[in-house]
């Protein structure tokens, strides 16, 4: 069931959660979450799905669209990220990400599409065979 959300709040439909608590040292000099420590929490945590999702720890970013930052986070704020696998490629998954504040719902950043390819030892692009898409930790135990 889907409760109502503040009219601020964009609803992006995403299958996998993590929260963060915004602390001092995530700050900028503006006193706000700096971009580049979120960018490295959605990275890692899409590395995570990324490696759940194709059943190989041989997963590297590839690509990333424009990151639109819509509002901020300050510290004490839970943030909520979201990505959801968008496409299944040969040696690719595409994945998609919201972040948004937990308490209030707003959103915090979109990205529209993330790249992650599934690599050998040498770095070079292998078929993973994966077509769809497991909502749970069913491949943990693969």
């Amino acid at each position: 069931m889907l409760l109502p959300l503040p009219c601020t709040a964009i609803y992006y439909p995403m299958n996998f959660y993590t929260r963060k608590w915004v602390k001092p040292e995530d700050l900028n000099a503006h006193g706000t979450l700096f971009g580049g420590r979120l960018l490295a929490w959605i990275d890692e945590e899409a590395a995570i799905y990324s490696i759940i999702q194709l059943g190989t720890n041989g997963c590297v970013t590839k690509y990333m669209s424009e990151i639109n930052f819509v509002s901020s986070a300050r510290q004490g704020d839970i943030i909520e990220l979201g990505i959801k696998a968008t496409h299944f490629g040969h040696t690719s998954l595409t994945l998609t990400c919201a972040v948004r504040n937990k308490i209030t719902q707003k959103t915090i950043l979109t990205i529209d599409k993330i790249v992650f390819v599934a690599v050998d030892e040498n770095g070079k692009p292998i078929k993973h065979g994966r077509t769809e898409i497991t909502y749970t930790d069913e491949r943990l135990r693969e």
